[in-house]
């Protein structure tokens, strides 16, 4: 594990939720998509499974998915405004048989919220130790989304949508017509 435990499961879901509004159509088409996405990733507390809630966590898509773009300065400006913006107040907390982690919201705050305020102290991890090139764009040439490349020697290049198997069959494919020739 190189971040805590609750950074890498931030990291993760951010880039999963950004995913979600991507090139291929709505990715969270409905509250059905959102609870599915809910249990997922693994949060607690609050969640509504209304409309409204579904539209306020769409609504974080487009600042979050900024990071994987900006520079530094960039950044720690998205990340201190969400966590200004949402009045993020630190405090480790233990629930549901979970070790010791950050919470900086209650519980009961809202689900977007809750999911801003995680992405933005996830990323903060990050930048303090000075891994945003962590931050990825999926290689594959058809592809625009997220990852986070969690692996110790920095080499994950694709993301979770099978772009890494489609390179594969393309490469096996090229290799194998130019041998034929």
């Amino acid at each position: 594990m190189l971040f805590a435990h609750d950074t890498e499961c931030s990291l993760i879901a951010t880039a999963a939720l950004v995913n979600t509004g991507g090139s291929d159509g709505e990715g969270l088409p409905d509250v059905a998509a959102l609870d599915e996405y809910y249990v997922t990733h693994a949060y607690s507390g609050r969640h509504e499974h209304t409309q409204a809630e579904l539209e306020a966590v769409r609504g974080l898509r487009p600042r979050l998915r900024r990071i994987w773009d900006a520079d530094v300065d960039e950044v720690v400006a998205i990340v201190n405004g969400l966590l200004r913006e949402n009045d993020a107040l630190p405090q480790l907390i233990t629930h549901d048989d979970e070790p010791y982690h950050f919470h900086a919201v209650p519980r009961d705050a809202p689900l977007a919220t809750r999911i801003a305020v995680e992405a933005a102290m996830a990323i903060a991890d990050l930048v303090r130790g000075g891994e945003l090139s962590r931050l990825r764009i999926c290689d594959h040439p058809d592809c625009d989304n997220v990852l986070v490349d969690l692996s110790r020697n920095r080499s994950r290049r694709f993301c979770e949508a099978g772009c890494g198997n489609r390179a594969a069959v393309s490469a096996y494919r090229a290799r194998k017509a130019a041998a034929q020739r």
